[in-house]
């Protein structure tokens, strides 16, 4: 005979069962997901309330625009496949993330986006805040609407394991509001891991290898691919054996320490001539983890070597700016493993065995090449700075000298996009892959400070700094007050020159506009007054002097700060300044 409860429909086993809610942050964490982003609201507190009772951190921002760049800042700064999360209510919070999921799909970077449905019995109807779920279609890598409340957690399952799957990128879950309240029992799920990075064919190694032997003055152009496959240290040694400079591209700086002999610097819009040049003269090109797209290339204006091999995970990336001698498929790591291995230890044996001339020593051809550019590089530097009275605002590139002479190398470093973001590409030594961030072909601004934040949760135990112009920081200073209210240690370094100067330079030049046409000093803010209103110690510094003390004393100081530092809104761009002639 049927009891109530069967007849009613009920399952018993749903009463005890953990909410569909819990059972996704279950998942999370099991996955190694512990940190998550974002702004609470109605449609989002069973998950804010799981996360709270499993001690998870949640991250309360000020804007949804910052949480999706705060997870990708965690995630750039961590092991490749370390991951965190991003929440939001649907509709305006989901579309304020969009900034940020495009930008970690272009960066190829993973998190894990949650956003939460309109309830499933009002879906088109108009309710509050409602989407039509495809709108994200085109801004993260997989997008999947939950429909059944039994398919939350393999839907949660699936999109961390796509997220960390080479090509890594953003995967958004919608999942209603109703299903995350549901005692749903879920199902359970076994165990699939990412499926590995595709190997290089070995008959493709073979000849990448004899293309490279027999060349004269190689050059390597490394991309973003190093850093999320985790290559940096098969790069440095492929650079080593074939005593070939390294240049890396906005996503790939730091891949190689630019301290190390055969760094050259980064390919921008701010490289100089003399960086072109060691690119142009090449006889041999190795691009590995690149698509050689738009901006790294100023539209495929920059001359490459005739000969090049070309390795990334996209063919269709391959020959659509320059033609590749040789395209390879495959993950960036396993390519330079394997040619390592091809060729040979007997060659590694004897480049250890020359004291001087070998690929590791600074004295070494190739060496001497990325030199030339470096210190061709420094004399424009220095020449920049020799330009500025006395009286005047202080050039980006000495700011940053001090900043950098101030850092312990083993620091974070996180840097918004805008004019003097190509002054920190150029002129500011990365010092390893996870100790430098900064957007790439997205290029938007307001991601300095947020991506800081994220770093910070990655990499407790060591400074982060975020470098920022006015302009990018008025775009999150928001999250100025998330430094303070969340308690996170992070140092924001602000580039004050009171205009969108990289704007205002190009009206001027191209169209006839006024100087400074959107600038805005006659009603300049006071970044020490906003910061210190929202609880972050800050000081404003003018005297180049000052800098390094500014930034050792806010490191120091137990709690985020704010170092203003006042510079020269007509200072030349880099694009411009690095090209002219000497």
């Amino acid at each position: 005979m049927d009891t109530d409860e069967s007849q009613s429909g009920t399952d018993p086993s749903a009463v005890d069962a953990p909410t569909v809610a819990e059972a996704v942050v279950d998942c999370m964490l099991d996955r190694g997901i512990d940190v998550a982003f974002g702004i609470p609201g109605k449609q989002t507190l069973p998950l804010n309330r799981a996360l709270g009772e499993r001690d998870a951190r949640f991250v309360v921002a000020r804007h949804e625009t910052a949480v999706t760049h705060q997870a990708w800042g965690y995630a750039e700064t961590s092991d490749p496949g370390a991951m965190a999360a991003s929440i939001v209510v649907p509709g305006p919070g989901d579309m304020n993330a969009m900034n940020g999921l495009k930008n970690a799909l272009n960066d190829c970077v993973p998190l894990l986006h949650l956003a939460v449905e309109t309830e499933r019995e009002v879906r088109g109807g108009d309710g509050i805040h409602e989407t039509p779920p495809e709108t994200y279609d085109t801004v993260v890598k997989e997008n999947v609407l939950v429909d059944s409340p039994a398919g939350a957690v393999p839907a949660v399952a699936e999109a961390i394991r796509v997220a960390r799957e080479h090509p890594q990128g953003p995967v958004r879950v919608g999942i209603p509001k109703d299903v995350l309240a549901s005692r749903t029992p879920q199902p359970a799920i076994g165990d699939r891991e990412p499926a590995a990075p595709p190997d290089p064919p070995a008959d493709a190694v073979d000849r990448a290898a004899d293309l490279l032997a027999g060349a004269g003055s190689p050059v390597i152009l490394a991309g973003g691919g190093v850093r999320r496959a985790g290559a940096s240290d098969s790069l440095r040694a492929i650079a080593e054996r074939l005593d070939a400079p390294v240049v890396t591209t906005y996503k790939g700086k730091g891949t190689l320490p630019e301290t190390h002999p055969l760094s050259a610097g980064v390919l921008c819009g701010g490289s100089s001539t003399e960086l072109r040049d060691l690119l142009a003269d090449a006889d041999r090109g190795l691009v590995v983890g690149s698509d050689l797209d738009a901006v790294a290339t100023a539209s495929w204006s920059v001359s490459l070597p005739d000969s090049l091999i070309h390795v990334t995970l996209d063919g269709d990336d391959i020959g659509f700016g320059y033609e590749a001698d040789l395209g390879i498929v495959a993950d960036a790591d396993r390519f330079l493993q394997a040619l390592g291995d091809r060729l040979g230890d007997e060659e590694e044996e004897m480049l250890a065995s020359e004291p001087a001339g070998s690929a590791s020593h600074p004295e070494s051809p190739g060496a001497a090449r990325a030199d030339a550019v470096r210190s061709a590089d420094r004399e424009r530097f220095a020449a920049l700075a020799d330009e500025r009275s006395a009286n005047d605002p202080l050039r980006s590139v000495e700011v940053l000298r001090e900043v950098r002479e101030a850092l312990p190398a083993e620091a974070v470093v996180t840097a918004d996009a805008g004019g003097f973001r190509l002054w920190t590409l150029v002129s500011f030594p990365a010092a390893g892959p996870s100790r430098y961030v900064n957007p790439g072909s997205w290029a938007t601004m307001g991601t300095g400070l947020p991506s800081a934040i994220g770093a910070k949760l990655a990499n407790p135990d060591r400074d982060v700094v975020a470098l920022t112009g006015d302009g990018g920081l008025m775009m999150c200073v928001h999250e100025l007050h998330t430094l303070a209210a969340e308690g996170i240690d992070v140092t924001v370094v602000a580039f004050t020159n009171d205009d969108y100067a990289i704007i205002s330079e190009e009206a001027s030049r191209s169209y006839d506009l006024p100087a400074g046409a959107y600038g805005w000093a006659e009603t300049a803010i006071d970044l020490v007054a906003v910061a210190s209103g929202m609880g972050v110690r800050a000081e404003r510094v003018t005297d180049r002097d000052a800098v390094g003390e500014a930034l050792t004393s806010a490191l120091a100081h137990d709690g985020p700060a704010l170092i203003e530092v006042a510079t020269d809104p007509d200072e030349p761009q880099a694009s411009e300044w690095m090209t002219r002639e000497r």
